[in-house]
């Protein structure tokens, strides 16, 4: 029995849309407001999703079932698998020692700890999402961060923060890929146009980044270092992103960034040396314009053996993004379930999609392409690197299982309520809601891919779920329709911060379990404005000379 999707129920959009909300507000007030464990506040949305889709939006219980369990699923596969295994690796560098000397070798570039944070936050953190995607970033610079020294607050926030320029063009292009692909845009031509977008961004999240952790004047008294971040990663954004494709794109410019930073230091450190770990050195006296401290010089091969997990990690995770690897090991392995009672049984209906359109249910088992896969073997050969029996390894591997049950569990349950909006169409009313806007459409439809990233935790599926709607807006409205399919991703990058997925690996990655409201919180604030910026700018590509004169149609 074929089941289609209703868009407002209840023949009044703003009942329909305050209904589709509920889950999502469920969810963030217990994290936010009332302190409530993440995976009993996923627990408690999830519930609220089910009762809205099956009460309100007349989905079967049945059905609503077996698409919260198809989402479960997807939760420990891909996203759940990469989370355990780099806090598996984490936790061999840490008991190695390695991470202690990895701080060392760190500080001999620079002590200041906002410059580190441009180099792992912004600039590693970027290779990573062009690589991987998926959390991959976040669960990395976090745990990085987190090993030299940095705060719970700032290395889970300031890592959310810095992952979100690179976003859209994150795992090889996957977003823009998936955008074309499934909803008929010109690849090179959105590609162009998201090169367009957020180049702007670039340049301007790595000033906000550091006055988010330190502060106006401290920003402003490290600006040249920051300046020559953005720029030497905006410039090769847009030049790849329009000249060459969306694959390469975000692992270009992070090396190129990095290497152009850490050249610049060679012939510019900052007068004052900011050693706070915290938020604005809030608990911590230690920004003063004092000499540095001595620096502990190791061996050459000590700091091999320091970097060497990481460069192995950056390599593995490099080979398992690349599509050719990825087919011939889904060729080895990888059966497809379709769900049963699910699949192909769910009709989109317009105006989302000009026909009827079924919705697939496969779960892939892609075990061995799968990124964690690709982060587990990087992590034993590392071990073996460093020098671990075999027995050590599993039982390594063993209390990192253990410790992160409860981060696992929660991703888990966040996945099969986002999937579950999806199925049950309750996304979709949140969307329409912010197309019936008019003329400021430009600005409501780039946050409409803010909220589609916010609810799915990936802008690949914001881009599938609302990627025909900001087509089909546009050409209504008189827009480009690359115009909007661009901003919906280059809006999304901006909920990547807010998503409960990536708070919950962040929490995870710094081991701050329970803490996922106090990140929420935090975050929230430059979620909301950056996303803002992103749609102001957009609005001003649509209307405003000359910058329409960057629009690609």
């Amino acid at each position: 029995m074929t089941w289609q999707q209703i868009y407002d129920p209840f023949g009044n959009m703003i009942i329909s849309t305050a209904l589709a909300a509920i889950p999502v507000v469920v969810m963030l007030a217990c994290l936010g407001f009332f302190h409530i464990k993440a995976h009993i506040a996923a627990g408690l949305g999830l519930l609220a999703a089910l009762a809205v889709a099956v009460f309100a939006y007349g989905m079967p219980a049945e059905m609503a079932g077996r698409a919260a369990l198809f989402g479960g699923f997807t939760g420990l596969l891909p996203i759940g698998w990469i989370v355990l295994n780099i806090i598996f690796l984490q936790q061999l560098a840490e008991q190695n020692g390695s991470f202690k000397v990895l701080q060392d070798s760190l500080s001999g570039i620079t002590e200041d700890r906002r410059i580190q944070l441009l180099l792992i936050a912004f600039c590693f953190g970027a290779f990573f999402e062009g690589a991987a995607g998926f959390g991959t970033p976040v669960a990395v610079t976090a745990g990085i961060l987190i090993g030299l020294g940095f705060s719970p607050l700032a290395a889970s926030g300031l890592s959310l923060i810095a992952n979100t320029a690179p976003v859209a063009f994150g795992a090889l292009g996957t977003p823009v890929i998936t955008l074309a692909k499934v909803h008929g845009y010109d690849l090179m031509e959105v590609t162009a146009m998201i090169g367009r977008q957020l180049p702007f961004f670039s340049l301007l999240v790595p000033f906000w980044l550091i006055w988010a952790f330190a502060g106006r004047k401290a920003m402003m008294e490290i600006w040249p270092a920051i300046l020559v971040t953005g720029v030497s990663f905006a410039i090769p954004q847009y030049l790849v992103s329009n000249f060459i494709g969306p694959e390469l794109v975000d692992i270009i410019a992070a090396i190129v960034s990095m290497a152009s930073l850490v050249l610049f230091l060679r012939v510019w450190q900052p007068k004052n040396v900011w050693r706070s770990p915290s938020l604005r050195g809030k608990d911590v006296s230690a920004h003063e314009a004092k000499p540095p401290a001595a620096i502990v010089v190791h061996s050459r091969e000590a700091l091999v053996r320091a970097w060497m997990p990481w460069v192995i990690l950056s390599v593995f995770v490099f080979i398992w993004g690349l599509p050719s690897v990825k087919t011939a090991l889904n060729g080895v392995f990888a059966p497809s379930f379709p769900m049963g009672g699910l699949h192909n049984l769910i009709e989109k209906m317009p105006p989302v999609v000009t026909a009827p359109t079924k919705e697939g249910a496969v779960y892939v088992l892609n075990l061995l392409s799968a990124t964690g896969t690709g982060i587990l073997l990087s992590a034993i050969v590392s071990a073996l690197f460093m020098k671990y029996n075999p027995i050590e390894i599993v039982r390594t591997f063993v209390r990192t299982l253990w410790m992160v049950r409860y981060s696992l569990m929660t991703i888990v349950l966040m996945l099969a309520l986002g999937t579950l909006t999806r199925y049950s169409g309750t996304d979709t009313t949140l969307g329409l809601a912010f197309a019936n806007t008019g003329v400021f459409y430009p600005f409501f439809g780039t946050l409409m891919g803010w909220i589609g990233v916010a609810m799915t935790g990936s802008d690949t599926a914001s881009n599938v779920l609302f990627g025909g709607m900001q087509k089909v807006a546009a050409d209504q409205l008189g827009l480009a329709p690359n115009l909007m399919g661009a901003a919906n991703s280059s809006g999304g990058v901006m909920g990547k911060m807010i998503d409960a997925q990536s708070i919950v690996v962040a929490s995870t990655a710094t081991r701050w379990f329970n803490h996922e409201g106090d990140i929420l919180r935090y975050v929230f604030f430059h979620s909301i404005a950056l996303a803002s910026l992103v749609g102001l700018y957009v609005t001003m590509q649509a209307y405003v000379w000359p910058f329409t004169l960057m629009v690609v149609r």
